[in-house]
């Protein structure tokens, strides 16, 4: 078995933050490496502690958990950042994504599938419900740039991109895991992985959500 993954957790509910924290304490490849109460403090425990996957909450006093997410994509890009919140709001949605969070997860959530999500973002992989994720690439549709623009950076993005990158962007925004993709498209994952890298480098983007939905809003991808 592998290291760890080690998770910092970040709530300025207590009695939350310790439930989380009796569940993921039991489970085998999981290291809670600490807590933190507000935004602020989470930005000094990722320095301290370097954990691989941040557990935020969004509405925080001091800084809440969008800003701080900003502040720790800026410091550690490879820290993974899981919002989790009560809220499937649609402002809240765009803002965490774009500040570059790996996963937007809702508190009511099961222990599995919060397991299954922090392994996913550990990987680098989308941990995002389909209906999440729809909301999201729906959201980033409705507030698309001006269409004239949109056609011109389509035009080059579409000599940037090959035709299996964008093929993969088109099953992200389905919210499928790399495993589901390269079944998907009889590729292994590992082919998937350094496509999904690729399309982060040359669009100089934190993660394959954030991809996805720049793709979906220049009209690259579509939703049907």
């Amino acid at each position: 078995m592998g290291n760890p993954v080690k998770v910092l957790l970040v709530d300025d509910h207590h009695l939350f933050l310790m439930g989380i924290d009796s569940i993921l304490r039991d489970q085998p490849g999981i290291e809670v490496v600490g807590h933190a109460g507000n935004g602020e403090e989470a930005v000094e425990k990722v320095k301290k502690l370097n954990p691989d996957v941040v557990l935020m909450d969004i509405n925080m006093p001091v800084c809440n958990g969008i800003e701080a997410t900003r502040i720790i994509k800026g410091m550690v890009p490879q820290t993974a950042i899981l919002m989790l919140t009560v809220n499937d709001g649609d402002e809240e949605l765009f803002e965490a994504i774009k500040a570059g969070a790996q996963g937007y997860l809702l508190k009511n959530l099961t222990p599995d599938e919060l397991l299954a999500c922090i392994h996913n973002a550990s990987r680098g992989e989308v941990t995002i419900s389909g209906q999440i994720a729809g909301k999201i690439f729906q959201y980033f549709r409705s507030h698309n740039m001006n269409p004239e623009r949109n056609e011109k950076v389509k035009e080059q993005t579409d000599h940037i991109l090959t035709a299996r990158e964008i093929e993969i962007l088109q099953q992200v925004i389905r919210g499928l895991t790399n495993k589901e993709i390269a079944d998907q498209l009889c590729i292994s994952e590992n082919t998937v992985k350094n496509h999904l890298r690729n399309i982060m480098e040359k669009l100089h983007l934190q993660n394959r959500v954030q991809a996805a939905a720049y793709a979906l809003n220049i009209g690259l991808i579509t939703l049907d």
